[in-house]
């Protein structure tokens, strides 16, 4: 992802990727390139070599990386680009960058949605959202506000075989007399109660799992952008500098190891629950459980989000729309002196009804 133009060749301009397409296309006078395609196949790295050969690895790149001073993210600016605005939380940044060597991402998908569809999708997320303040609705209509950012992931694979033991729980009926008060006269009652009788279970349970995903940024709120997916990772295409002509690019903060324990925690669930159905019976409880990690694989992708960040009160709030289905999440502040003016109006309502029902 190094610092690369690509150059119309009718008028000399830059040239930036179309959403959608697979072509270049020149913003002033509508010339296209299209993008060539990569013939090479998208391929799992081996996580313990990757490991072992960091510091000489032929999957690692120099990139010039630009810090935002407020929020630390590492993005990429455009070429003829010597000053922005970050991304992820508005502050102004300038291209003074740092160089760094980093593992170069294998592939990504490229930007489907167009910034009119995203900014569409994004202001009807704020027009539904009660009690927002008015800037952040004007906001809205910013289409400038709202930048294409191609987001650093880790994908995971792994075979896994966990040990656990447990208890199995099965459900019976008895038959018990209760005394009860109705209409104040005592009563005895036969009712039927279920209960449960607990039996000790271990075993073994094995699972395979495919392209976990796992955000390798800080920048971004990890629960909304998980609340973005799915995405079609069955569609990725094998990296081009071409893809990020016109758009952002952010270096991964978040480390390979550390990138794989996010990947653990999401895995566990889907363990737990093969667990259960091994132990069987009505209810189940695991009391322990021991999981090894086997023919670990990952890659390095790009994932395309259009970001708004927005300050209010000194805190800022970030909106993000998943760039190939349009999906938005986001953070958001409320306006208390709209809610404290509902609460007036609502009481002054209650007030008036009451009124008028002692009239």
């Amino acid at each position: 992802m190094k610092d690369k133009q690509f150059e119309c060749g009718q008028c000399g301009a830059s040239l930036e990727f179309s959403p959608g397409t697979e072509c270049l296309t020149c913003p002033y006078c509508g010339h296209e390139n299209p993008i060539a395609p990569v013939e090479d196949t998208i391929e799992e790295l081996d996580y313990h070599e990757a490991l072992r050969t960091a510091a000489d690895t032929a999957d690692l790149e120099e990139r010039i990386e630009v810090d935002c001073t407020s929020c630390g993210a590492s993005t990429t600016l455009a070429p003829n680009v010597a000053a922005d605005e970050c991304p992820f939380c508005g502050t102004p940044i300038v291209k003074a960058g740092t160089t760094h060597r980093i593992l170069r991402p294998k592939a990504l998908l490229s930007f489907k949605i167009r910034r009119e569809e995203a900014q569409t999708a994004f202001r009807d997320w704020i027009s539904g959202l009660w009690f927002a303040p008015n800037a952040l609705k004007k906001r809205g209509k910013q289409s400038e506000r709202l930048q294409g950012v191609y987001m650093p992931y880790w994908t995971y694979d792994a075979d896994t075989r966990s040990r656990y033991t447990g208890q199995r729980g099965e459900h019976y009926w008895v038959t018990v007399t209760r005394t009860v008060t109705v209409n104040g006269k005592t009563e005895r009652r036969r009712e039927r109660v279920r209960k449960t009788r607990w039996y000790p279970a271990s075993g073994q349970v094995r699972n395979a799992f495919d392209d976990v995903l796992v955000l390798a940024s800080e920048s971004l709120p990890r629960k909304k952008t998980d609340d973005l997916e799915p995405w079609d990772l069955r569609n990725l295409v094998p990296y081009k500098d071409e893809y990020l002509s016109g758009f952002k690019a952010e270096s991964y903060k978040v480390p390979l190891v550390a990138g794989f324990e996010h990947a653990k925690y999401k895995m566990d669930p889907v363990i737990r629950a093969s667990v259960c159905r091994d132990i069987g019976g009505d209810e189940q409880r695991i009391l322990g459980l021991d999981t090894e990690y086997r023919d670990i694989t990952f890659k390095h992708v790009l994932l395309p989000i259009w970001i708004s960040a927005y300050r209010y009160h000194n805190k800022i709030y970030r909106f993000m729309v998943n760039g190939r289905t349009g999906e938005v999440q986001g953070e958001r502040p409320w306006s208390w002196i709209k809610i404290a003016f509902a609460t007036l109006v609502g009481a002054a309502i209650v007030g008036a009804l009451v009124w008028a029902t002692n009239a």
